[in-house]
């Protein structure tokens, strides 16, 4: 199973709209706390329509206890700080797309650990990012597309 990771994501509605991708393509969707929202019904329907009981949502109290668990699995952290393509990799299925908060991405410490898995979605120079939901999207659907859409319609 595919998995998407947002490390300390800080809008609510961006999350909401990724985990309705989680949910339609069946990845996993992982947050590491801390969040810039509480998680509550109101917040979670708001933000992610009817789709939150279709996706695995794994919570995890900060980087390092996920790392702990998952750090030396498959993991492609993305960034507008690198050259390397996000299209010029390979995903296996269970590969972990690894996002930052949307006000500073993902922290140097943590990229300069994983620097041969640092990847970017390619765009204007001067342009600092696109929006959260709509990487992970570009992410999501590149690793299914080499995977060849498995299990979708």
């Amino acid at each position: 199973m595919l998995n998407v990771v947002l490390v300390e994501p800080e809008i609510p509605q961006n999350t909401g709209n990724i985990a309705r991708t989680c949910a339609c393509v069946g990845a996993r969707l992982h947050l590491i706390e801390p969040l810039g929202f509480r998680l509550t019904q109101k917040n979670l329907s708001r933000a992610g329509c009817d789709y939150w009981d279709k996706v695995e949502v794994v919570r995890w109290p900060c980087l390092d206890a996920f790392l702990k668990e998952h750090g030396e699995d498959e993991l492609h952290l993305f960034t507008g700080r690198v050259e390397a393509s996000y299209a010029d990799v390979s995903y296996g299925a269970s590969a972990y797309l690894v996002f930052g908060r949307e006000s500073a991405g993902l922290d140097e410490g943590f990229m300069d650990t994983y620097k041969d898995r640092c990847v970017r979605i390619p765009m204007r120079e001067g342009l600092r990012s696109l929006n959260l939901s709509n990487a992970v999207a570009i992410g999501v659907y590149e690793a299914l597309r080499q995977q060849g859409f498995t299990g979708l319609l």
